[in-house]
């Protein structure tokens, strides 16, 4: 009797763990259509707004040519399994026409990208002959616009195209990469400023977290242990800190985007008694402002 009561209620638990670890593909989402062979300053931007019930999937896009007041708003129908998107645009509801320009009306094949954040694949026209490319949306709470007025200036899709060219993730992930970001001091050696190899890769990581958050700020503190004065250990602290900026700044993080502080020997961590604690409170601290 137990054995078929588990038999009964794993079929129900996986259905559970399936519909809970779906992503939620409802809303807008924004990004660009880029031509097969095209480049992506010279996509077409695209809001999708996608309303789903169970696999059915109705709702609008609006294609805007960047740097321009031409767009359009176009129905939408498709489907969804999982994480993929298939829809169609349908009916074109609303226009600015640009000169020499069709809004021809394409199919498109998405899936979301767990590990991105992304929601990406490719689209072709039965319309317009040799239209065919690839798009990539990442979700947002821009509120969708059917009126001349564009949801947003265009000065976003400059920054979007640097964090594709860097390899960013979407927003999404970059915020849940940043709340769940671990800092840990690096040592420097007995009156020393070198940034010992390896601490790289975790600096180099921080600096990624602090360049895809265009309000953000890392902020670098320098220590000392207690050995020698007061004052060669303030500028001993302030060296350390300064050594970080550096390094930054030479692997592609921009100098007002680091704020610096330095204690010399009056914030210790352990006890400058023993070796193993003046090691520790040879240190930098980190935090994001």
């Amino acid at each position: 009797m137990m054995m078929r009561r588990i038999a009964l209620l794993f079929p129900l638990l996986f259905s559970f763990i399936t519909l809970n670890g779906q992503t939620d593909l409802n809303g807008v989402w924004q990004g660009v259509m880029i031509k097969t062979g095209g480049k992506i300053d010279e996509g077409t931007i695209l809001f999708t707004s996608f309303s789903i019930n169970e696999k059915n999937l109705d709702g609008q896009t609006r294609d805007e040519i960047h740097n321009t007041e031409y767009f359009a708003v176009k129905k939408i129908r498709g489907s969804v399994k999982g994480n993929t998107i298939r829809f169609s645009q349908i009916a074109l509801e609303k226009n600015k026409k640009a000169p020499k320009t069709n809004w021809c009306n394409i199919d498109a094949l998405l899936t979301y990208n767990d590990s991105t954040g992304f929601l990406e694949g490719t689209y072709t026209s039965l319309e317009c002959k040799n239209t065919s490319g690839r798009i990539i949306l990442f979700k947002t709470n821009t509120v969708f616009s059917t009126t001349e007025e564009s949801p947003l200036s265009h000065t976003w899709f400059q920054r979007f195209q640097n964090d594709l060219k860097k390899g960013y993730n979407a927003p999404v992930i970059r915020e849940k990469e940043r709340k769940e970001f671990v800092f840990q001091p690096i040592y420097f050696d007995y009156d020393k400023t070198e940034i010992k190899p390896e601490y790289q890769a975790f600096l180099k990581k921080m600096i990624r977290v602090v360049d895809g958050h265009s309000d953000l700020r890392i902020k670098v503190t320098g220590h000392t242990d207690a050995d020698g004065s007061d004052t060669y250990n303030l500028d001993l602290s302030k060296r350390r800190a300064e050594a970080l900026i550096q390094f930054f700044i030479v692997n592609g993080l921009s100098r007002e985007r680091i704020e610096i502080d330095f204690k010399g020997e009056a914030d210790p961590i352990d006890d400058n008694a023993t070796p193993e604690g003046k090691q520790r409170n040879r240190r930098v601290d980190f935090s994001f402002i």
